[in-house]
């Protein structure tokens, strides 16, 4: 007899932006004239920017015979990537981050789901309470029932600490979706102490890391001391480079970072990682990667920055006026993302935004029990879009 996984019928039928999207299409169905305003999944409207654009062609006419053609490529990515990442992102930044350390993907949210499998099926984990539901639901999926989470409230600035936290991983992002939220170094540091300490990992979600403003925030977790040896880092070049369409991401695993067997014998988990990677993957394609290594040129530096501060310029335009409305409001500033205490259901809200601004959100719920009151607003939508949306929440609420 054929038997499924079990384990699926202990997550939520539907993922939380398709319930958003039955919910859309079917008030754009009663509604057919009405102009809908999409400020809930974090989609990025802005194109890419140049130098990514004239180095994709240049990849394409490679691929057309008028250039180095290639084929299959290294599943860790090649290695005109991996070696701008490592000096650009980390070696000018003063952290000690190889090439050899750097893997390619196609994107974060894979890697996410894809890097617990490196683990044993008895591993306790932990994640922040609201969460980014693919960490919950792919640990779920793989039959890790027991997980601790950690509340991220408006008490401890949504940044949970170490004290009582008896996992062996712990997930952690920031700048965080969905609250927006920033961890100083500081708190950082915490976590990286406890978990060479508790001899844990910390998977570190990166993926809004170039939002950040604040010299005072740290952009990699490897900026803490100690975090070579407990700690995963994993980046997106999503909201970095408007790469959601494109997909490609990276992880980080350091040469030094070792799990361990049941009689406590270390094992590196770099290579485990590459196992993985060369087995189940063939790698980003190379038109992608080479689209990938424009945005390390300085024109591509520049070109990305100027994008991601016009979406910080939507998310301020944004939070200020919440705030004029008489709204608590987290984020913004180092993050695409806005954490509205709305003091009442969340998906009540959500409707109500749908169905009397025609604008959307996100439900602060779906992210977990301690969502509950607040709905996520995303910066991510054109200036002249936020401006309206703006105008029709002040006559709404």
């Amino acid at each position: 007899m054929l038997h499924v996984n079990e384990n699926y019928s202990k997550i939520k039928p539907t993922y939380l932006f398709a319930e958003i999207a039955h919910r859309v299409t079917a008030h754009q169905k009663a509604h057919p004239d009405a102009k809908v305003i999409r400020l809930g999944i974090g989609d990025v409207t802005e194109p890419l920017a140049p130098s990514v654009i004239a180095a994709m062609h240049k990849a394409v006419d490679d691929e057309g015979g008028k250039g180095d053609f290639h084929g299959y490529g290294p599943e860790q990515g090649y290695a005109f990537l991996r070696e701008k990442i490592a000096k650009v992102d980390f070696q000018d930044r003063g952290i000690d981050i190889s090439a050899d350390e750097i893997l390619v993907s196609d994107g974060a949210k894979c890697d996410c789901g894809n890097i617990q499998e490196l683990f044993g099926a008895d591993v306790k984990i932990a994640v922040g309470d609201p969460v980014y539901p693919v960490y919950v639901d792919t640990n779920v999926m793989a039959g890790r029932h027991d997980i601790m989470l950690l509340p991220c409230t408006a008490e401890n600035g949504f940044v949970p600490g170490p004290e009582g936290c008896e996992a062996d991983i712990v997930y952690l992002c920031y700048p965080n979706n969905p609250t927006g939220a920033i961890a100083t170094k500081a708190q950082l540091q915490a976590w990286v102490d406890w978990a060479n300490a508790k001899k844990a990992l910390i998977l570190f979600d990166a993926a809004y890391e170039a939002f950040i403003r604040n010299p005072e925030i740290p952009r990699s977790i490897y900026e803490c001391a100690g975090a070579k040896t407990c700690a995963i880092e994993i980046r997106s070049f999503s909201k970095t480079a408007g790469f959601t369409g494109i997909r490609c991401g990276y992880t980080v695993v350091p040469n030094e970072l070792v799990a361990y067997n049941a009689d406590g014998t270390p094992v590196p988990l770099r290579p485990m990682w590459t196992r993985r990677q060369t087995t189940k993957f063939n790698g980003a394609s190379y038109i992608t990667q080479r689209g990938a290594e424009a945005i390390y040129s300085p024109e591509g530096q520049k070109e990305c920055k100027d994008i991601i501060d016009f979406y910080l310029g939507n998310a301020k335009l944004m939070k200020d006026a919440l705030k004029t409305l008489g709204y608590d409001v987290t984020g913004g500033d180092d993050s695409p993302y806005l954490w509205v205490n709305v003091k009442g259901d969340s998906w009540e809200f959500f409707d109500k935004l749908l169905k009397e601004a025609n604008v959307v959100t996100t439900p602060g719920a779906g992210f977990g029990k301690a969502g509950e009151g607040y709905i996520r607003i995303s910066a991510f939508n054109s200036r002249a879009n936020v401006l309206e949306a703006i105008e029709r929440l002040k006559k709404v609420l």
